[in-house]
């Protein structure tokens, strides 16, 4: 029989998982779609556009997100490159999506983030990059869209240390930001690598590679830009940061890469370097305990549930990250927050929407888990005797809430069971007014956009129409006293008192002068802006 923690080890070491953030539109499901191009995961890749051609991206499997060309939930997907087993957690980068990213970095050891050549740092690029700041994981810098005019590249390395207070290392350097982009020089092997092929992006590149003073690559160049290509290369030598491992993974120096998705100008060389520097899954902390990866004692926490992944089935999956030790297909864990013992008996593995039956994973993984009703967001699962118990996963304040029944009342049964289900994947916050009938709920999400995306969800996988009323409340806050009765408040005339879905008590208010205004007038009351999961009262 094989050693147990030797063969825990050796597939730790090769497991990479990171997430990809950006602002929308930078590009980042196209990425993702190429590198499982080069992992070889697919033969053609299909750019979030090619509406036409019928060609859809890979990691964008809900209907409404190829109508509408975004990502509005994240996906998953596996491949092997190299001898690595590397896990992509493609993330939606439309801003009303946010709290769905938010979650997923939770599981991520590392951070791509792209950043649009000619755009420079956006805004919810910088609400990303400050989760992973607070995470302290690795962040490897992408720069893409280089085949269009772009922004100058010490412009742009100014800019992200100006914008979010991190230094810079570019690992290559690009040749033509006009809209001419016709390759890179790789700093590391000190060599010029050209870009030639690619059919448009949907199959791999090929490079010429050689030397700077090579007079062969002078003359492809031309005068132009094989100056000023010496001439960059001389600045950043002389007036760069030096390359510092330690401070990359430490999350203080970011990896810098330029490229083209679209085109697949770049992905590969950054592939193979972001795999060499990136971490392997690390010691994850829980309460009152660290674990370690290479444990041969199982555990894993859920970040993420979804359902009606296969709207025919009306499944419903909850996503786990593996922290330590081996997974097998029929385990038997101990579910720590409901206090019992349970089996995994349907473990799947993904891309994107294409699933297979996985016998056994580790650190790293991440692995769909069919789930009966017994899972919630930021649930441990554990093997052996000890009660360990990861932190819970944070519940981002709702900034938008409307009172939503079903337009026929006949359907109020489809009803409930779709605002729990997708309540449950942790897109909506649900909310009842104390007092009043369970008919009209008040659903708060973080981003207007994600009240569409309810409507469609109900629609067309439930069969419920919604009759929706916009309410002018911007802000939630749980209340934090025990045993306090909510009606005795002094509040303010706009203010309402709502239960969430686990029975808490919350109120809902209209704007932060009203928020001041209840503490004032009631001096012992503690209201709690983020919960968790787990949070109890």
């Amino acid at each position: 029989m094989p050693d147990i923690k030797a063969e825990i080890k050796k597939e730790v070491s090769r497991r990479k998982t990171f997430a990809i953030i950006s602002h929308p539109d930078a590009g980042k499901t196209t990425l993702t779609e190429k590198l499982l191009l080069y992992g070889g995961a697919i033969r053609m890749a299909g750019s979030v556009k090619s509406r036409k051609a019928n060609k859809f991206a890979v990691s964008d499997w809900m209907e409404i997100e190829k109508q509408r060309g975004i990502s509005v939930t994240s996906s998953v997907m596996q491949f092997e490159y190299n001898n690595y087993c590397i896990n992509i957690l493609d993330t939606p980068g439309h801003q009303d999506f946010s709290e769905d990213t938010y979650r997923t970095l939770v599981a991520a050891d590392s951070a791509v983030m792209l950043i649009d050549g000619a755009k420079g740092i956006e805004a919810q690029t910088i609400k990303l990059f400050h989760v992973c700041k607070l995470r302290g994981i690795p962040i490897f810098t992408f720069v893409n869209k280089m085949d269009r005019a772009s922004k100058d590249p010490f412009e742009l390395m100014e800019e992200i240390e100006r914008v979010l207070g991190i230094r810079s290392y570019p690992m290559n350097w690009p040749i033509g930001i006009d809209g001419d982009f016709k390759g890179v020089y790789n700093r590391k092997l000190k060599q010029i690598e050209l870009f030639t092929g690619g059919e448009h992006g949907q199959s791999q590149v090929s490079s010429q590679v050689g030397k700077v003073d090579d007079q062969v690559f002078a003359d492809l160049l031309g005068s132009h830009y094989h100056g000023k290509l010496c001439e960059d290369i001389e600045l950043l030598d002389m007036a760069g940061d030096e390359f510092d491992k330690r401070k990359i993974r430490s999350g203080e120096l970011t990896p810098m890469f330029f490229g083209s998705a679209m085109t697949n100008f770049g992905v590969q060389p950054f592939l193979e370097e972001f795999l060499d520097l990136a971490p392997s899954p690390g010691i994850v902390e829980a309460i009152g305990s660290e674990i370690d990866p290479e444990s041969d004692k199982f555990s894993g926490f859920i970040f993420k549930i979804q359902a009606n992944m296969n709207p025919t089935h009306r499944d419903r999956l909850a996503f786990i990250r593996i922290c330590s030790g081996k997974f097998k297909k029929g385990m038997s864990v101990r579910h720590v927050n409901a206090g019992k013992e349970v089996r995994l008996s349907q473990p799947q593995q993904f891309m994107a929407q294409e699933r297979t039956i996985v016998e056994e994973a580790f650190a790293g993984d991440i692995i769909g888990l069919f789930d009966p009703g017994i899972f919630n967001i930021g649930d441990t699962l554990f093997e052996g005797g000890d009660n360990i118990r990861f932190k819970g996963i944070p519940i981002f304040p709702a900034e938008f809430f409307s009172r939503i029944t079903p337009a026929d009342t006949m359907k109020r049964k489809q009803f409930i069971k779709g605002i729990d289900q997708l309540s449950e994947e942790g897109a909506i916050q649900v909310f009842k007014q104390i007092d009043i009938g369970i008919e009209a709920l008040i659903v708060g999400v973080v981003g207007a956009l994600q009240f569409e995306v309810l409507e469609y969800r109900l629609k067309n996988e439930y069969g419920v129409q919604l009759r929706v009323q916009n309410l002018p409340f911007r802000h939630a806050r749980w209340i934090k006293n025990e045993g306090l009765d909510p009606r005795k408040l002094n509040l303010p005339s706009t203010a309402i008192i709502v239960e969430d879905k686990l029975g808490r008590n919350s109120i809902l208010f209209e704007n932060e002068w009203s928020i001041r205004m209840a503490e004032e007038r009631n001096k012992d009351l503690q209201l709690v802006d983020i919960a968790t999961q787990d949070f109890k009262l």
